[in-house]
């Protein structure tokens, strides 16, 4: 353990590092983790209720992965997948596509996050279909490299001062929950988001001049969100009926954290032709991938989407690793039935008290909408000082969108430690309730 605090290594760093890298939370520094727990340098222990932005699902140091990713390092640590294949990727590869929620022939390529992934899709799309446009929904979050920092909307901060952005995006409304009105039903709203949806198309926007449409079937950053199962099934046929590539992001709520392979199986019937992966699909080690079917992944010729350590033998043995671990532990069953538990225990909480509005539980991944009781909008001031409260407590908990709690912990947590948490979560919602809560000095810093 560092002889140093927290504070220290923070003040140290910070003479060197960006503000625009970080999005502020806790002044902790990391030393090591171990499944549903992380512990800083100092040796404070914390429940991890985030599982590093659901990078981590298979938990911290899981001992298969380490010695996955340690035999690997002993071998060969890097040789470009640019060049030639290695070992583990060949191996990676089909076992991937097989797991696609596609039908017909799949391929893989390799990248380093989600972010490049995103990129590809517009790749892909552009080569396979000869066409230009793309159209992504607001609320989404799809990374941080141009293309799909462009395709995304979560923060201004992600276009603030930076444009121009790349060219021929059209982001449509996002049918959240928020936005439906008082008394309207879920088809009516369903038929006025749709509605909206169109009009671009029908003032515009070509059609048939459309590469593809990326969503995010369940919406990550922007507030752990499902889309209304009705609405996507149009968006889908819309894009059937005009040619256009239905591509979806699965890089956050993919790798079984909604309690199935991929997000999009909570939509049956509906199959992309493309999709981006990363985050957990080398249990946090940088590797990302785009899957689709063949014949859009052979559209472009080679070197359009290589990268020096994309696919490197290191992160992708991690994640043959990763995949055995899901596999083995049975995490997808896991991920359900913990999650049915964190969603009664919400769901209670809720009853309890009236700051909490809207509870989205889909396996261990739910967005906890806290709420300014007399107007039903969201309280950024009290979900700070719920979120501070609640790591002084002994977890690590995030928020979206201000006023929405991040509830992600890894599929490896226990059930005394998801009880644990869950008493933490209690005493911080009894005391908010109770007025004994205060906000941090640099609330104004935190978060999104």
């Amino acid at each position: 353990m560092s002889e140093e605090t927290n504070r220290q290594i923070l003040a140290r760093e910070q003479a060197a590092f960006s503000t625009a890298a970080r999005i502020k939370y806790y002044d902790i520094v990391i030393d090591h983790g171990h499944g549903a727990i992380i512990t800083d340098v100092e040796g404070n222990d914390y429940i991890d209720l985030l599982a590093s932005a659901s990078s981590t699902n298979t938990g911290h140091a899981h001992p298969r992965i380490v010695k996955a990713i340690q035999d690997q390092a002993a071998k060969i640590i890097q040789y470009t997948p640019a060049y030639f294949a290695n070992s583990q990727a060949a191996r990676l590869a089909p076992r991937l596509a097989a797991l696609a929620p596609m039908s017909g022939p799949v391929e893989v390529a390799w990248g380093n996050s989600g972010s490049d992934a995103n990129d590809a899709i517009i790749k892909f799309a552009r080569a396979y279909t000869g066409r230009q446009y793309m159209v992504s929904f607001t609320g989404a979050y799809h990374g941080s490299t141009y293309g799909s920092m462009t395709l995304s909307s979560v923060t201004l901060n992600m276009s603030r001062k930076m444009g121009p952005l790349l060219p021929d995006v059209v982001k449509a409304p996002f049918p959240s929950p928020w936005d439906r009105l008082p008394d309207e039903s879920e088809d009516q709203f369903v038929d006025r988001m749709f509605a909206a949806f169109k009009q671009p198309f029908e003032t515009y926007l070509p059609a048939e001049e459309t590469a593809a449409i990326l969503i995010e079937p369940i919406q990550g950053d922007g507030g752990i969100v499902k889309t209304p199962p009705a609405y996507l099934q149009r968006v889908y046929d819309f894009a059937k009926e005009h040619g256009i590539l239905f591509a979806i992001d699965e890089v956050n709520q993919g790798m079984g954290r909604t309690g199935k392979w991929w997000s999009i199986q909570n939509f049956p019937g509906i199959e992309p032709d493309l999709m981006s992966v990363g985050k957990s699909l080398a249990s946090g080690m940088p590797l990302s991938a785009i899957i689709g079917r063949k014949e859009i992944m052979e559209s472009l010729g080679s070197a359009a989407n290589v990268y020096t350590t994309a696919g490197n033998p290191v992160t992708t043995a991690a994640a043959n690793a990763t995949l055995d671990v899901i596999e083995d532990e049975h995490l997808l069953e896991r991920s359900t039935r913990l999650g049915k538990k964190a969603a009664a225990f919400f769901k209670e909480e809720q009853a309890k008290y009236d700051f909490i509005g809207d509870v989205r539980m889909y396996g261990l991944d739910g967005g906890i909408d806290i709420i300014d009781p007399a107007t039903g909008k969201g309280d950024v001031e009290a979900t700070t000082k719920l979120m501070y409260r609640i790591f002084e407590l002994g977890a690590i908990i995030i928020s979206l969108r201000g006023s929405i709690l991040r509830f992600q912990p890894p599929l490896v947590i226990t059930e005394e430690q998801l009880n644990q948490a869950f008493a933490i979560i209690d005493q911080a919602c009894g005391e908010l309730a109770a007025g004994k809560l205060s906000l941090p000095n640099n609330a104004a810093e935190l978060g999104w």
